[in-house]
């Protein structure tokens, strides 16, 4: 980040030359943001694409401070087309009572209304939903892939509604300088991107991910990671297998070596045992694909990193939120990259200090797996927190967001190696001209300053997707 102020040629896509202010010829469009700053345009590397879209369709449960609260909300909520009510956002571990049907039923009454855990891991449905939907739950609480399913159902609206309001989100993210993304829809992507490629979207470039579910199909189709989706557009690539092998901390579902507080038979859940993923990694990796593998407590974490030794599988470990020490180094042994998301430290803090106070691994490692040569990729995992990169990169240098002492200050990162590990290119000669320019100098930002940082345009490859 130089101070001397210059002039960026952009041409076919590519930076061509950078030089002192005033030394090219203007020719063509050009943008003028005298005493604005240059950063490679920014990725989230980890996205759940069309819930992230759908989140302004539903009531944001995020400030409930108690089940009462919430399901009063979702009372007065307005029904979507198809009849249900859904809301977002909620955190029940911090609530001082625990949902239930009794709860919910009294107030939305023959509605059938659907509240999704901020974390996806859980769904806290009414009588009228639970039968809607075929499920039964003494509580009105469904877990890990039951969850999921919800979610799936709560997804799938049609079409042409989905793709204008991820077209939409696409449009706030590149305002916020996203020019990529991975995405991990639980949904057939590849006929999904293509369908949104077709009909125009062009705001970030994308890896969209295959579950196990069509793995088959995905292998029959002949997909390989990086390859180009159809269209011509060149944005959309194929991405990993994406593998969900444990719960969540919010749910209290994730896989860990020592019990939650309170029942000592309590370790969490694997979603898919030890044999199970080395025959999901066996198969992928024969068929030449990568595989992104969702492991948040330190016993997935391990069984991963069995299952990769096993099988000489290639990718990520998503999320690594509680890390035994001798597998921080084996992450980078085995040459995986680590797809964290810093914003979750600072949501989940206090959750940590409750349900992980007697974990003996480390909790949210940053500064460990890149100290010990893991590759990092920050992301939000969107809806779960905003897909704003800026946050993310504030929460890794910060290690705070609420005027509290950073948490565990040893775990930040320096800016330099935030932003690393949120792009994909330079600012240089012959690079892609995927670039942001920002309002303020990213060096010298406070910490409010750079969680909010202007943006005053985002250019792909040369071409404006944002403009203040």
């Amino acid at each position: 980040m130089d101070d001397v102020p210059v002039d960026i040629h952009v041409a076919r896509g590519l930076i061509v030359d950078i030089a002192p202010a005033g030394a090219l010829p203007v020719a063509g469009e050009s943008i003028d943001a005298q005493g604005a700053w240059v950063v490679p345009g920014l990725w989230d590397s980890h996205v759940h694409t069309l819930q992230w879209a759908l989140m302004s369709e539903r009531v944001r449960l995020h400030e409930t401070t108690s089940a009462a609260e919430a399901a009063a909300r979702m009372a007065s909520a307005e029904p979507l087309a198809d009849g249900r009510r859904v809301g977002t956002g909620f955190r029940d571990a911090l609530w001082p009572d625990a949902p239930s049907l009794e709860v919910l039923d009294a107030v939305t009454g023959a509605a059938p209304t659907y509240l999704i855990n901020a974390d996806v891991h859980s769904v806290w449905l009414n009588s009228a939903a639970l039968r809607r939907e075929g499920f039964t739950s003494p509580d009105g609480m469904l877990r890990e892939d039951d969850a999921f399913e919800i979610s799936k159902r709560v997804n799938a609206v049609e079409p042409s509604h989905g793709d204008r309001a991820v077209t939409a989100a696409g449009a706030a993210a590149a305002a916020r300088g996203v020019t990529g993304i991975v995405d991990f829809d639980m949904a057939w992507n590849a006929e999904a991107w293509a369908r949104r490629v077709e009909a125009g979207f062009s705001s970030q470039r994308v890896e969209f991910a295959v579950y196990p579910a069509e793995l088959e199909r995905a292998i029959a189709a002949g997909l390989r990671p990086g390859d180009a989706l159809d269209g011509g557009s060149g944005l959309v690539h194929v991405g990993p297998l994406k593998v969900i092998t444990d719960g969540s901390l919010g749910t209290r579902t994730a896989a860990c070596t020592h019990p939650y507080p309170g029942d000592d038979a309590d370790h969490g859940v694997l979603n898919v045992s030890p044999p199970e993923l080395v025959e999901l990694l066996t198969r992928a990796t024969g068929a030449g694909l990568s595989a992104a593998v969702h492991a948040i407590g330190d016993r997935a974490v391990s069984s991963a990193l069995d299952a990769v030794t096993a099988t000489g599988a290639t990718g990520t470990i998503e999320h690594a939120q509680l890390v035994r020490h001798a597998d921080i180094a084996r992450i980078a042994r085995l040459g995986l990259a680590a797809s964290i998301q810093p914003q979750h430290a600072l949501d989940d803090r206090d959750l940590v200090d409750g349900f992980w106070a007697n974990q003996t691994a480390v909790g949210y490692p940053m500064a460990s797996l890149l100290r010990a040569g893991v590759e990092l990729r920050l992301g939000s995992d969107a809806p779960v927190a905003p897909l704003d990169p800026w946050q993310a990169i504030a929460a890794a240098v910060h290690r705070t967001d609420d005027g509290r002492d950073a948490w565990h200050a040893e775990e930040r990162l320096t800016l330099d190696e935030a932003f690393a590990a949120s792009v994909r290119s330079a600012v240089r000669p012959g690079d892609r001209a995927d670039l942001v320019v920002c309002g303020a100098d990213p060096s010298a930002a406070a910490e409010s300053t750079l969680r909010r940082m202007p943006v005053l345009a985002t250019l792909l490859g040369g071409r404006v997707t944002h403009t203040a």
